[in-house]
């Protein structure tokens, strides 16, 4: 019993600095949430952590339905070109106008995070957070 209550009592106290930590660093540190600043390995972590933990198993073993043919490619290179690029430029990168001005920014599709998801992932990404949903505007200029 006596080994249950440190535990409790040393549980509470990680997650008491860990939170009055975090405060801290949104207040001073990283001047609150801005459209402008880079997200912090923090914050990029608990993104990433929190969509991974929201997909469900079978959508992550999910099947492309799509056979890899040289059609299928230049479909899907058409696709991206008109729905995609736009944000995320042509080679993935991210690096255009449209793609920086988002928050959070539109990542760059040639990382490993993202060319390690599976083909499930990614239809469940698309499917369940569409573009209109996902990506807000951030203008530099103050305007919303």
């Amino acid at each position: 019993m006596r080994n249950v209550i440190w535990f409790l009592a040393g549980a509470i106290a990680v997650v008491l600095v860990a939170g009055l930590g975090g405060l801290m660093f949104l207040r001073l540190g990283a001047n609150g949430f801005s459209a402008r600043a880079e997200p912090s390995l923090i914050e990029t972590f608990a993104a990433q952590s929190a969509r991974s933990m929201a997909l469900p198993a079978q959508a992550r073993q999910r099947a492309n339905p799509a056979a890899n043919s040289k059609d299928v490619l230049e479909q899907a290179k058409a696709h991206w070109a008109d729905h995609c690029a736009i944000c995320h430029a042509n080679d993935g990168s991210g690096h255009v106008e449209m793609g920086r001005q988002m928050y959070p920014q539109a990542p760059d599709m040639r990382k490993d995070w993202t060319q390690n998801m599976t083909d499930g992932e990614l239809f469940y990404d698309r499917k369940w957070h569409p573009t209109e949903r996902h990506a807000r505007l951030g203008w530099r200029n103050g305007a919303r």
